[in-house]
């Protein structure tokens, strides 16, 4: 007689049921089945960015090159004072714009990711951290397809990036779980609150000029100490360091703002799942 087959069935709550020892077994247990969803998620949505699009991918870079331009006819004409760089301008500015629209644009893509899901939240149970992930992948595809606008500014300006940007994908790494403990968090707020987008949008258009994304950090006065405290600016001058100096400036920083960005992730993700249940009854 054939042994019965067991059959598994999703459940969005199941890790209430388990012990705190085996929840987080059962969590990367469901984001590793939902890595096929995860991927046709992001196809779903890059096509539906780009389709119509007389563009298509250009538009990943048109946006920083306008905030670099800004800043330069802003310095030139006296309106603001850019401390001089270390390197051109230019390569300075799309660098750091680099590094800050992954955060930026992924914020604010995770925030959405709920809401934009629709019927797909409400009618089919699956993992709802994939529409999330998803979301901050087609940041991370823009991000790459600025890298070519990058080196094109590497090559015009005749600056070579330091041989340790070979490890610059993984010195991204906490910004990006910082990007999705945050997206996690935003996206749920977002299902309650459908204003949660705008104040997100609002929310990182004022960090970036609290941010060092678009001129040197400052050494001391009163601002240095509010880019001590930001956790952005420690990333974004991190990596930006080892990719033109070959080193970061500020090793201890990062490293400790890159442990709370891991502890930050978990415990998002954490609370994410818990609620993952009445999801549906919110969107």
């Amino acid at each position: 007689m054939r042994a019965k087959e067991e059959t598994r069935v999703y459940e969005s709550n199941a890790q209430i049921k388990l012990g705190w020892l085996f929840v987080w077994k059962e969590m990367i247990r469901e984001l590793v089945n939902s890595r096929e969803l995860i991927w046709r998620l992001f196809l779903r949505d890059f096509l539906a960015k780009y389709k119509q699009s007389l563009l298509g991918v250009i538009w990943a870079i048109i946006m920083p090159l306008l905030m670099m331009g800004s800043f330069l006819l802003l310095n030139k004409a006296g309106v603001i004072n850019i401390a001089k760089t270390e390197v051109p301008y230019p390569v300075f500015a799309l660098l750091g714009l680099c590094i800050w629209q992954l955060f930026a644009t992924g914020l604010t893509a995770c925030t959405n990711s709920i809401l934009g899901g629709g019927s797909m939240v409400v009618k089919i149970n699956f993992p709802k951290e994939a529409l999330v992930i998803a979301s901050l992948a087609q940041s991370v595809f823009d991000f790459l397809v600025r890298i070519g606008l990058l080196a094109a500014a590497f090559v015009i300006y005749k600056t070579a990036p330091s041989w340790a940007s070979l490890f610059l994908p993984f010195t991204l790494l906490p910004l990006i779980l910082l990007t999705l403990a945050l997206g996690l968090l935003f996206s749920l707020f977002n299902a309650l609150m459908r204003d949660t987008a705008n104040i997100v949008t609002l929310l990182t258009t004022f960090l970036l000029f609290l941010t060092p994304v678009l001129y040197p950090a400052p050494v001391n006065g009163f601002f240095a100490n509010v880019f001590v405290l930001n956790p952005l600016s420690v990333l974004v001058c991190g990596n930006r360091d080892l990719v033109l100096f070959g080193y970061i400036k500020e090793p201890l920083q990062f490293w400790l703002v890159s442990f709370a960005s891991l502890i930050i992730f978990l415990l998002s993700w954490r609370a994410f799942h818990l609620v993952e249940s009445r999801m549906a009854e919110r969107v």
